[in-house]
């Protein structure tokens, strides 16, 4: 909810605005809706099962986490590379996904891996 005053953000994605989205397809969705940011990294895992009871998982929406590593996040601050996820998912919030943990790093911030 938003202060009063201030316009609430809407974060949605035009062009895949209206588009169905079951909740067994989220990951699949999520790595085909970020493929636009040329992730180096993503890792996508589904949290739901943490919390079960939660009033949005009772609804159906799913909780989970990201971590995304891409050559587009260099320069930008943690807002702006949130802002930057979320306007290409951001259709899908609060449904199928309810919550939706991000970690966006540039290239340079991600630990090499051997």
């Amino acid at each position: 909810m938003s202060a009063p005053g201030r316009p609430k953000r809407e974060y949605r994605s035009a062009q895949h605005e209206g588009t169905p989205v079951s909740a067994p397809d989220v990951a699949e969705t999520l790595r085909s809706r970020l493929a636009p940011l040329a992730p180096a990294v993503l890792e996508i895992r589904d949290d739901s099962a943490a919390h079960v009871g939660h009033a949005g998982a009772a609804g159906g929406g799913g909780h989970f986490s990201l971590l995304i590593v891409s050559q587009a996040f260099s320069g930008l601050p943690r807002l702006q590379r949130h802002q930057r996820v979320l306007h290409e998912v951001g259709d899908l919030l609060p449904h199928p996904i309810h919550a939706l943990s991000i970690k966006a790093l540039a290239p340079d911030e991600f630990p090499s891996q051997p």
